[in-house]
């Protein structure tokens, strides 16, 4: 329930429904505006690095396919944190919440190809 009211109030905050975790079901982002985001700071940036809206799009789809295919095979606390997560700081990214879902537990770890999307954390190598 606290979880539910959590989401809301940052939905509330934001002005726009990042996601809405609900633990039986893969939280829906909205990838797009992330991606069009993270791809225009990383053209003012100047970044060698930088990714192309289709090519984050791409990415983000990849991801939310794996999510979606081990969402169950986690407990309802570990996907809500994860979720949380993901869409904490205004942005969200599949990316983020399958790489929260897989650190969780070593045991279930499923090898993801090189994925960036838009990842807040992947600039940071």
């Amino acid at each position: 329930m606290s979880i539910t009211f959590f989401s809301f109030a940052i939905v509330a905050q934001l002005g726009s429904p990042l996601a809405v975790p609900v633990a039986d079901r893969v939280p829906v982002i909205n990838v797009e505006q992330t991606c069009k985001e993270t791809a225009a700071t990383d053209k003012a940036m100047n970044l060698d690095l930088s990714q192309s809206v289709e090519s984050c799009l791409r990415d983000e789809n990849t991801a939310r396919e794996q999510v979606t295919a081990i969402w169950s095979n986690y407990s309802a606390s570990i996907r809500n944190r994860c979720a949380q997560e993901a869409t904490i700081a205004g942005m969200g990214s599949y990316v983020d919440l399958l790489t929260c879902m897989q650190m969780t537990d070593p045991a279930t770890f499923s090898p993801t190809p090189a994925l960036r999307g838009a990842s807040k954390k992947r600039n940071k190598n």
